[in-house]
């Protein structure tokens, strides 16, 4: 993607340009509660302040700059305040100097835009990246994804999304895109009080499916409805790390949505066949065109199902596969339903072992931020001792250099693969 000419890009007002000298409004933390921030983590909950000070005496509006300081009277960070979010404030600089403004958009954007490039050739119309992902790129509440010529934005902050038209325009200006497309995130509405409606945004619409290229495997993607922003970018690599367990293997793929790693089994790691369960029809129906696509359909059969009756009905029935996947939806969506989570993978491990052969290999991801690489494995240790079945953690996986860590937002490190086998 180049860069447009001046004329080319958005023309916007700014409603966020401002001056550190005309922020008046001030967030106050409780006593106590500042450590997290000056350790630079983004998000400021409703628990850790102690008030507001307006100028007007009124409840700042949601997108309102805030200045966010400690019970001691001292500056921490510059942020955007959301009445209607569990995250109160979010963070976005720490330089008492540079308020949050379209400049300090745009140098976010570049410098998240100029990681991808070191690391894709982003003019290629096949390639799939993550150009922005929230927190790790300092623009919490903000996700964007490349599909060829494509971009598609999410917004899980309301207060971000108030500036919508400005981080558009920084977009164009930085990626020259055929089109943009919005679609939020399942459960924005309820989290954040964020009334979008899916669509094009700018340019033209992406179409259905985009074609896309990742180790030599194609995947057709329907970016407009497809879940998330229409293709799991994130898994590529451990694909690819998981299909060389799978030569000659019968392989079960759980939760397969558009057919990702048993089309990956079949073409790369030779695998004799997949099976794929899924609960959507219309991810089956991806995943059918996709190894039509790739020249696999006769390795491959899709099933339409709950994974978890699914496994104990292919139990009951005495089936046995000598590699099963697992890559549920996130359990995990806030801290008070982690011990629930745990409980979630815990049974769904359990059943994916009463149709793994001894010696078998299971393949467990987890996509909750939430729940820690650590409680993971202990989550796996716990199946071991349950199902009285030794593990061996072969391989430990995360997430792709375009879905980056942020060293002090450790919940940005959500994706964890193991490759386990189970005797």
């Amino acid at each position: 993607m180049s860069n447009p000419t001046p004329d080319e890009a958005v023309e916007t007002s700014d409603p966020l340009a401002t001056s550190v000298e005309t922020i008046a409004v001030r967030v106050i933390l409780a006593p106590r509660k500042a450590r997290p921030f000056f350790g630079r983590h983004p998000w400021v909950f409703e628990s850790a302040i102690e008030g507001v000070e307006s100028p007007d005496g009124e409840e700042p509006a949601p997108g309102t700059a805030v200045e966010l300081w400690s019970a001691k009277n001292e500056f921490i960070a510059h942020g955007l305040w959301n009445p209607h979010s569990n995250i109160r404030v979010r963070l976005y600089s720490w330089d008492q100097q540079q308020p949050v403004d379209s400049e300090l958009l745009k140098l976010r954007i570049h410098q998240a835009v100029e990681l991808r490039r070191l690391i894709f050739d982003l003019q290629n119309p096949q390639m799939g990246c993550r150009l922005v992902f929230s927190e790790a790129d300092q623009l919490s509440g903000l996700t964007v994804d490349a599909y060829g010529r494509h971009l598609l934005v999410q917004f899980t902050s309301l207060a971000l999304y108030q500036f919508k038209d400005q981080i558009v325009a920084a977009l164009q200006t930085e990626c020259a895109p055929d089109g943009i497309w919005l679609r939020t995130e399942k459960g924005m509405r309820e989290a954040e009080q964020l009334e979008a409606v899916d669509g094009l945004i700018c340019g033209v619409e992406p179409p259905s499916p985009v074609f896309l290229e990742e180790h030599g495997i194609r995947y057709g993607v329907d970016v407009q409805q497809g879940q998330k922003t229409g293709c799991y970018l994130d898994q590529r690599d451990n694909r690819m790390a998981a299909a060389k367990y799978m030569k000659d293997a019968r392989v079960l793929d759980a939760f397969c949505f558009s057919g990702g790693f048993g089309i990956v089994a079949v073409k790369q790691g030779r695998a004799a066949s997949v099976v794929g369960i899924d609960s959507s029809e219309s991810a089956l129906t991806m995943a059918a065109a996709n190894a039509e696509l790739n020249g696999v359909t006769a390795q491959c059969e899709y099933r339409r199902g709950d994974v978890r009756k699914e496994l104990d009905s292919m139990a009951e029935q005495g089936s046995v596969f000598d590699v099963v996947v697992l890559d549920p939806p996130r359990m995990a969506r806030t801290r008070g339903g982690l011990s629930r989570a745990l409980k979630g993978y815990l049974r769904i491990n359990l059943s994916a072992l009463k149709v793994l052969k001894p010696g078998g290999i299971l393949v467990t991801c987890s996509c909750s931020g939430l729940v820690s690489r650590d409680e993971f494995c202990e989550m796996i240790g716990d199946v071991a001792r349950v199902a009285n079945r030794p593990i061996q953690i072969l391989e430990q996986h995360g997430q792709p250099a375009d879905h980056p860590i942020s060293a002090t937002c450790p919940e940005t490190e959500y994706l964890k693969m193991l490759i386990c086998r189970v005797l």
